[in-house]
């Protein structure tokens, strides 16, 4: 697995298709994933750190998790398929013990920014999906 990094939201509001993109920490090797607006949107809120009355549905499960002792450890985009990528959240539960639960990565990548988590990459899903930075 490559450790990534969220390094662009680029967001549309004329479209309903967002863009959002994975760099890899030590390399130049990037990965361009289509989210929804909403998503990208959760993800550009906090980020930029801006306050929202309510909580999001990704504050929501950050906080439902917290409530019950779990952290979310890293993120794992593990596979590719026909375009689509696969995600897993690695998540220590309360007594210690890793779950994984399967997850879409733009979901993935809300949750990794509200918890500071590390992202992660197999080397065939960057190797299959990777442009090299310019």
């Amino acid at each position: 697995m490559i450790k990534v990094e969220l390094a662009r939201i680029i967001i549309d509001e004329k479209r309903q298709d967002q863009v959002i993109v994975l760099k890899e920490k030590d390399g130049e090797r990037q990965i361009p994933i289509v989210i929804g607006f909403m998503e990208a949107s959760s993800i550009k809120i906090k980020i930029t750190g801006m306050e929202i009355p309510r909580p999001m549905t990704h504050d929501l499960l950050a906080d439902v998790m917290e409530n019950l002792g779990a952290k979310l450890e890293r993120v794992l985009i593990d596979k590719l398929v026909h375009n689509t990528y696969f995600a897993k959240l690695e998540i220590k539960t309360k007594e210690g013990g890793i779950k994984r639960v399967d997850a879409r990565p733009s979901d993935s990548i809300a949750m990794a920014v509200r918890f500071k988590s590390p992202i992660f990459v197999a080397e065939e899903v960057l190797d299959k999906a990777a442009m090299n930075s310019q």
